[in-house]
């Protein structure tokens, strides 16, 4: 079989350089569109949001990941659109790349079921820019309520929710818990930060629904200790600025944090052809899109179905795994015209941490929880760190924090200086002064 001259990969998140780096080390030409310039370890972005680990030390260039492979071309810009009868890539800058093979790679977005202008109002997290975000605005609250003379204003600055219970929504809730009462609060002279209200709101009877029981009331019970307030069987049916609503209460905020749901890349739906529910787009047994000859989807935004006919979650390790499958798989069907080889998705385990050494981890009947989860979890977690420089510095980073309770990244990114924040009532009054007018 003649090998084609033109393949594209878009996006360089985990499965898309697995792709990229099998292809390459077969020597065969692999184009990398992306609109980022660097690859990203989602799975520690938490940290970057919550003050813990600065943005480069998760973050490697894409340039330097796969410069050992020369055959291997890598292109910063945004994809708008895909032209398949064309076979063209169509970028915003209005260039179009023409492919033989197309591997879309682009990952997920939070999805807010349809309140889609509840994003305004609480972020979510899947890039640098919403890390970022978020530690600012977390910080801000603080430093607002620090000058602030009303009591009732400090305690709704510092009341922080999070939507959402599963690993994501636990990960934030214990590291901004840990923020406010070891770091933050030896850093404040008018307000008391280990007092924060940090809220934990999930729809369904309990956290982490995708463990046992008993780990979900092992974390539960962990993030009560940090003074976590966890909201089960709560639906959010009302979201402002400084206000959030559930089951019909309103409750004054400084910060709302979104981790009750994602959808795939609104990519996927330019392709023009079927996708499920969250917009995936479903591929058969060897990742390639229903229907299409040369169009393969991996990770977040595929509808992969195993055995029980239920879709693979959207985890690194899925990621990862089928970009490893397809890198090699079509490396030899390329090359040598064999035939493309099924995908088989072998779980590692699932894993959430809660806080200081405390961690849940579960691979089948496999289940252990406390610091030996937490440093397995880390250990696993440095491994999967693209670069050794990335390794060495959250190694050490890790230890100081394990030992002094100490944050580095404590920036506020804001080219202004902040004003206070008008609570719910104010904002109220506000727009009522001006209807007058």
């Amino acid at each position: 079989m003649q090998q084609p001259q033109r393949i594209v990969i878009v996006g360089a998140g985990f499965a898309g350089l697995e792709v990229a780096k099998a292809l390459g080390k077969a020597g065969i030409d692999v184009t990398i569109i992306d609109r980022h310039n660097h690859h990203l370890f989602q799975p520690l972005l938490y940290q970057v949001a919550t003050a813990a680990l600065s943005a480069p030390d998760i973050a490697e260039p894409i340039r330097r990941i796969v410069r050992r492979y020369p055959s291997t071309k890598v292109l910063f810009g945004e994809v708008a659109g895909i032209d398949r009868d064309g076979r063209r890539v169509l970028l915003s800058d209005g260039e179009a790349i023409r492919y033989d093979v197309l591997i879309l790679a682009t990952g997920s977005v939070p999805g807010y079921f349809g309140r889609d202008d509840w994003a305004a109002v609480s972020p979510g997290l899947k890039t640098i820019e919403d890390a970022r975000k978020i530690r600012s605005e977390l910080l801000l609250a603080f430093e607002i309520a620090e000058r602030a003379t009303d009591p009732v204003t400090q305690e709704r600055l510092m009341t922080i929710a999070i939507i959402g219970g599963g690993p994501t929504g636990v990960e934030l809730a214990g590291s901004i818990a840990e923020l406010s009462r070891y770091t933050l609060a030896r850093d404040f002279r008018n307000i008391r930060p280990e007092s924060a209200r940090i809220i934990l709101v999930e729809a369904g009877p309990r956290l982490l629904p995708a463990f046992s029981e008993k780990l979900s009331e092992y974390a539960a019970e962990r993030l009560q200790r940090l003074g976590v307030k966890i909201l089960t069987n709560k639906a959010v049916d009302h979201l402002s600025d400084g206000e959030l609503g559930i089951a019909g209460e309103r409750i004054g905020v400084g910060l709302v944090l979104w981790a009750a749901g994602v959808a795939a890349s609104p990519l996927a739906r330019e392709v023009g052809v079927e996708t499920d529910w969250l917009g995936r787009l479903i591929v058969d047994d060897t990742l390639r899109v229903r229907g299409e000859e040369n169009i393969f989807a991996l990770g977040d935004v595929a509808h992969f179905a195993d055995a029980d006919g239920r879709p693979l979650p959207g985890l690194a390790q899925v990621a990862k795994q089928q970009g490893m499958h397809l890198g090699h798989s079509l490396a030899r069907h390329l090359t040598h015209g064999d035939a493309l080889v099924p995908f088989t998705y072998r779980s590692r385990g699932n894993t959430a941490i809660i806080g200081r050494h405390a961690a849940v981890f579960e691979q089948g009947r496999f289940k252990v929880k406390g610091w030996i989860a937490w440093l397995a979890w880390a250990i696993i977690h440095i491994y999967l760190l693209i670069g050794f420089q990335s390794r060495v510095l959250v190694s050490v980073q890790w230890l100081w924090r394990y030992a002094t309770y100490d944050r580095g990244a404590r920036l506020i990114a804001r080219e202004t200086t902040p004003k206070a924040r008008p609570g719910p009532k104010a904002a109220s009054r506000k727009r009522k002064r001006h209807e007058k007018t």
